[in-house]
């Protein structure tokens, strides 16, 4: 497997042309894209929304505060779109300055080019965990306790390629299931050998004796799910791992919270 770092302007164009096969970063699932870009979108693996850091020192606590300010954002973006439209709605002027990469959108709200930087909030809560200590940390930067969007983000395959589709957005549902089913990397083992449950059964491959093998025509092995959790876990241990509370990061679960928990989470049946 290769992992290659894309800007946000290069991420659909590596998609279209095969530099890529799956596009897994923080790209918003809009009907533009879905219809215009030659995207397939797949399950959201995470429910956003587009937030706003600025200096803890500063007066900032609600963007009207921010009139007459300049905004950093990231170019090619649908945060540039939400940014002129917030901001538009509720009549405050603003200056927008935007850039091609973070780096250099970084450089220039350190040397405060721009009062305000604008982006998904678990992107701008990653960008405060690693900031430098000379510049004062994350302690340094406050977020507003506002949503500018609705960001839902997942994996982007091309269009047409609906076996490859089918895969990406099954291993992404299997996850969800595993949690919904209380299947761990720890106990998945242990579950498919034991569990009664016809549900469980089919869902980890395993076929009753006397029955008839299960197979959705998805292109998949009958036991896809099975690896999937005993190599990454289910949803939430992946999400504790990478963004929660106990990480860097310091995310809450909220609405990336199982639908019986209150969040939007909710596998479809596999049957």
């Amino acid at each position: 497997m290769t992992f290659k770092p894309l800007t946000a302007d290069q991420r659909f164009t590596a998609l279209q042309s095969g530099e890529i096969d799956v596009l897994i970063r923080n790209t918003t699932w809009t009907a533009k894209r879905d219809g215009s870009e030659g995207a397939a979108f797949a399950a959201t693996t995470f429910y956003d929304g587009q937030g706003m850091m600025v200096r803890a020192d500063s007066k900032y606590q609600r963007l009207e505060d921010m009139g007459n300010t300049t905004i950093c954002v990231l170019k090619g973006t649908t945060t540039e779109t939400n940014l002129e439209s917030q901001f538009r709605g509720r009549n405050i002027t603003y200056t927008p300055l935007s850039f091609q990469d973070n780096d250099t959108l970084r450089e220039a709200f350190i040397q405060g080019r721009c009062q305000g930087w604008t982006s998904d909030k678990s992107q701008l809560a990653g960008i405060r965990s690693n900031f430098p200590a000379a510049q004062g940390g994350p302690e340094g930067l406050r977020i507003l306790d506002v949503t500018l969007s609705k960001e839902p983000l997942g994996p982007v395959v091309r269009d047409g390629d609906t076996k490859w589709f089918d895969a990406v957005n099954w291993a992404t549902i299997a996850t969800i299931a595993a949690e919904e089913f209380g299947l761990t990397k720890a106990n998945v083992d242990q579950m498919k050998s034991s569990s009664t449950d016809p549900e469980v059964q089919r869902f980890l491959g395993v076929t009753p004796s006397g029955a008839d093998p299960f197979d959705a025509g998805l292109g998949l092995p009958a036991d896809f799910a099975y690896q999937v959790v005993k190599q990454v876990g289910n949803y939430a241990e992946i999400y504790t791992a990478h963004v929660g509370p106990e990480t860097p990061l310091g995310l809450p679960r909220g609405v990336n919270s199982l639908w019986t928990d209150g969040g939007l989470l909710y596998a479809p049946p596999y049957r």
